[in-house]
């Protein structure tokens, strides 16, 4: 039987504040000179930086950039991954969206909100994991601060690989690597981290450092430091499953479930 392989591009990159449209055009001309990928991943907000101007960034389905993402993975042949700042309903939301190149969308809404940032003063939270499926391979989506919860990324669903895009500051860059190799280990997943570079509108600095790490909580494939750069590399599932196979360590991990607290909007 064929391994199942997934063709993957992470796109580290610097990212104009609070200018949707410039940063379309210039990741734009990034995604062109990827030669071939079945999933490309953009970093959090990657239209805007972590910005908590809601009120003037915010779009719905019908917006520039879900309407540059449904090109994107259409002239790529890609599924186009990335979050942006969603309005629905009257909420705001980080919204990680995935694209496919049939122009059908399968998002998550950020689940752990950046206390610290006033993150959780402007978005609401998500309560739903969301697992979408690229060429057989099943994938968990997940942003930026969820890293720091691994109850949320327990690998319940039997999931192949988890992604994490980010906004990751270079102050804490310590925690986003030994983090995304737990979270490798303990899942026994493939973990793609995709963080941004350069300093934005907070003068805060972002120093990438993004990375593709295997089961065994190795590194595959990393970016240089401080600088943009783009990940394109392949990867075979047959090694996962055996390795699942000889140590079926996610067998012994205990049944429980969480229990979901939602907050009235007169509570938030």
């Amino acid at each position: 039987m064929e391994p199942l392989k997934l063709s993957i591009s992470l796109i580290q990159t610097d990212i104009l504040w609070e200018k949707p449209a410039e940063n379309l055009i210039y990741l734009k001309k990034k995604i062109e000179n990827i030669r071939h990928s079945d999933l490309i991943i953009l970093p959090e907000m990657f239209s805007t930086g972590f910005s908590m101007n809601v009120k003037k960034l915010a779009e719905d389905w019908n917006g520039d950039t879900i309407k540059w993402m449904r090109k994107m993975s259409l002239n790529s042949n890609a599924v186009m991954m990335g979050s942006i700042i969603f309005k629905e309903n009257n909420n705001y939301f980080n919204r990680l969206i995935a694209v496919f190149p049939d122009k059908s969308v399968q998002y998550y809404d950020k689940r752990h909100l950046f206390r610290l940032g006033e993150e959780h003063n402007f978005y609401k939270q998500g309560h739903s994991n969301t697992l979408i499926q690229v060429r057989g391979w099943k994938i968990n989506m997940l942003i930026c601060y969820d890293l720091r919860f691994p109850v949320w990324s327990r690998n319940t669903n039997g999931y192949h690989m988890l992604v994490y895009v980010a906004n990751w500051p270079s102050s804490r860059i310590q925690a986003w690597k030994t983090l995304l190799m737990a979270r490798a280990i303990e899942n026994q997943a493939f973990v793609a981290g995709i963080n941004r570079v350069g300093k934005d509108g907070n003068s805060i600095r972002y120093s990438g450092e993004s990375m593709v790490v295997d089961p065994l909580g190795k590194i595959m494939n990393d970016t240089v430091k401080n600088k943009e750069s783009v990940i394109s590399m392949d990867l075979s599932i047959n090694g996962l499953q055996r390795l699942r196979k000889k140590f079926p360590v996610l067998l012994d991990k205990e049944n429980f479930s969480i229990n979901d607290v939602v907050l009235s909007e007169e509570g938030q």
